[in-house]
């Protein structure tokens, strides 16, 4: 039930969505230049690398040593709007459609994290990540990293159709809300450094 409630949501998803995404793809276009969509390795259940696809939020920008910029210099103001709005994550819907992603899961987070979760943190990786995730209701990036990974475990151990049902309903009204967007003195979530013991 659970798939096939995300074929059916993501494939409406973009249909009904699709002057917004065409809009957004002109906007970026205009503002950032190419690529419009920014991709990214992430993994997946089990751990399994996957290709990610969101809307660019960031302009390339590096310090004289070639280093790219923090995420603060390279987030151009239609960047925030993209992601207070969570309008970024919206391409991921074709995620959900490849079966990489599901609506609802623990977030995919970066391939370097990999190793430095601990065994418990890693059961995040038991399920399909997700666009919205019980975490992303409960603080998103205001809370912090192990408070994160306990809720993205306590889904994994209690996860319902209803649960997620309940979930996307609940992201909306965060979405509206713009609550969480960022941590605090950051401009999205601080880098994961690991806590194994």
């Amino acid at each position: 039930m659970k798939r096939i409630m995300d074929i059916l949501g993501a494939m409406l998803g973009l249909l009904f969505l699709s002057p917004i995404l065409l809009l957004l793809f002109w906007k970026i276009r205009q503002k950032m230049g190419t690529p419009v969509l920014f991709r990214q390795v992430r993994p997946g259940k089990h751990g399994k690398p996957f290709e990610m696809v969101k809307f660019r939020t960031m302009r390339d920008a590096n310090d004289p040593d070639g280093k790219p910029l923090a995420d603060s210099e390279r987030l151009t103001n239609l960047g925030r709007f993209l992601r207070a709005s969570s309008l970024d994550e919206l391409p991921e819907l074709w995620n959900v459609i490849t079966g990489d992603m599901s609506l609802v899961g623990p977030r995919p987070l970066l391939m370097e994290y990999l190793p430095l979760y601990s065994a418990n943190q890693a059961r995040r990786h038991e399920v399909l990540p997700g666009i919205t995730g019980w975490a992303q209701i409960n603080g998103r990036n205001a809370i912090s990293w192990d408070e994160k990974f306990e809720l993205d475990v306590w889904y994994v151990e209690n996860r319902t159709l209803w649960l997620d049902l309940k979930i996307i309903w609940l992201t909306i009204r965060k979405v509206l809300k713009r609550d969480g967007i960022s941590a605090k003195g950051e401009a999205t979530m601080s880098k994961f450094t690991g806590n194994r013991p």
